[in-house]
């Protein structure tokens, strides 16, 4: 049974002498890494690498173009022997321990008194993970997992809660009530302003939180997510994040059983899903609910398919919002059509085929499919169409009527980016005939144009149910 063989501490070198024999790539590494935590760098070596140089020359580290000696170890806070001479490197630890200075040998655990983590950086929050010397790439594999779900904001967070510490500890007289306060403060709104890069609102927050009494009432938030095309892959870190911590899910019809299967497990779930001329629940109520949800205090996730921002009405709901007062977010999800041709091996663009693309939905407000011709007939680009499976056999007719070449590449795809996927290639004037006999049903994502032959050669995905 393994024991803990070195206790781990955070030293703070800010200003202090540290002293680095070596001159090589190794000790250019642990020099970057003492001059993050501020420390007064000195290096030892008979010669500098270039990076050291450089450093040099800006003015951020002192140099002796000397070999090691004992007595340069004068003063100094700790130590780093990182040479390629196994002689020196003893020779260093040797001194080192003799004058009681923390030293640390490069790649021999043996000879040092402190080694440094595989660190995680979120200043102020900094974690180190030591596998001490056991397993140092399985280290670097732990900070990797730990770096995906750690966001860069954390340090702010932290940053922004030191600011307000001497006043929660005037309002809270207790160790115990100060803690509470923290936990409910970490697992409200506060933490998203400052993840979203709201910063003056999360100050803001803060202190209206500290102002009131521990029951008082707090307004929640929404949280507008994309879901993406259906694979739960393709979500994105803080939608996921977002995902594991609401109390409310009101989600489309559009977001795949894979994807809800991630949203935090309690969650109450509200399916508002719509289909054509089929609404479960009209808009105008939608928008309404969100806001009603978030104003008794709850954190709201409205989960949409693909990306809120795309045919997702999220800033028929965003608008709502404001006039109630309701803080919310914006996470942009992978939408359909950069999902769905990806996975259908369809490049939208080609510098060959098509140097624009256009998204369209397939039909209007109104139900009808009244729409731009003219722009969508126009040669060299990509036509995406949403939700046009209903309509196709007319798209493609006035289209062709518009001047789209009968022979147009088409394709039709079913449930892209799942294991359910299905794709229907054709010819613009074969294409609806060819979903018809394919038997294919939203949703649904529909591609026109010469980009649609190169699906032949960069089709790359193959789902269980293959076409």
């Amino acid at each position: 049974m393994y024991v803990m063989q070195a206790l781990p501490i955070f030293m703070n070198i800010a200003h202090r002498l540290c002293i680095v024999i070596g001159g090589g790539e190794v000790a250019t590494r642990k020099v970057t890494m003492l001059l993050k935590a501020q420390g007064a760098v000195t290096v030892i070596s008979p010669a500098l690498d270039h990076e050291l140089q450089a450093m040099l020359e800006a003015g951020e580290i002192q140099y002796l173009a000397s070999t090691f000696a004992p007595e340069q170890l004068t003063s100094a806070c700790l130590v780093v022997a990182a040479t390629d001479d196994e002689a020196v490197n003893e020779a260093v630890s040797i001194a080192a321990k003799r004058m009681n200075i923390p030293v640390n040998v490069v790649d021999a655990p043996a000879l040092c008194t402190f080694t440094m983590g595989s660190i995680i950086d979120r200043s102020p929050v900094v974690i180190a993970i030591s596998s001490e010397g056991n397993a140092p790439v399985l280290a670097r594999y732990i900070r990797t997992k730990i770096e995906s779900m750690l966001p860069a904001a954390y340090g702010r967070i932290a940053g922004i809660a030191g600011e307000f510490r001497d006043q929660v500890k005037e309002k809270f007289a207790t160790t115990q009530a100060r803690r509470r306060f923290w936990e409910r403060i970490l697992n409200g709104p506060f933490v998203e302003r400052v993840l979203s890069g709201q910063e003056h609102a999360a100050r803001q927050l803060l202190g209206e939180l500290i102002a009131q009494s521990e029951d008082a009432h707090t307004v929640g938030e929404v949280y507008l997510v994309g879901g993406g095309p259906g694979d739960p892959d393709l979500l994105t870190f803080r939608a996921l994040r977002l995902m594991q911590q609401c109390d409310v899910c009101v989600y489309d019809k559009l977001v795949s059983k894979e994807v809800m299967e991630l949203v935090r497990r309690d969650a109450e779930l509200v399916f508002v899903g719509k289909s054509r001329d089929q609404h479960t629940m009209p808009q105008e109520e939608i928008n309404a609910l969100l806001a009603r949800l978030a104003l008794e205090g709850k954190r709201v996730l409205r989960l949409k398919g693909g990306d809120p921002f795309i045919f997702g009405r999220g800033g028929e709901e965003i608008e709502t919002l404001m006039q109630h007062g309701v803080p919310f977010q914006v996470v942009p999800g992978i939408t359909a059509a950069n999902g769905v041709s990806s996975y259908a091996g369809i490049p939208l663009t080609h510098r060959d085929y098509a140097q624009a693309c256009l998204f369209i939905t397939g039909h209007l407000k109104d139900g009808t499919v009244d729409l731009d011709w003219q722009a969508m007939a126009r040669p060299n680009q990509t036509v995406v169409i949403y939700m046009g499976l209903v309509g196709l056999a007319e798209i493609c007719q006035q289209l062709i009527a518009h001047g789209v070449s009968p022979h147009m590449p088409a394709a039709v795809v079913q449930q892209g980016t799942t294991q359910k996927q299905r794709v229907v290639v054709s010819t613009l004037s074969d294409l609806a005939a060819a979903v018809a006999e394919a038997g294919l049903k939203p949703p649904s994502l529909t591609i026109i144009g010469e980009v649609v032959q190169l699906r032949e050669r960069l089709n790359w995905f193959t789902p269980m149910q293959s076409d």
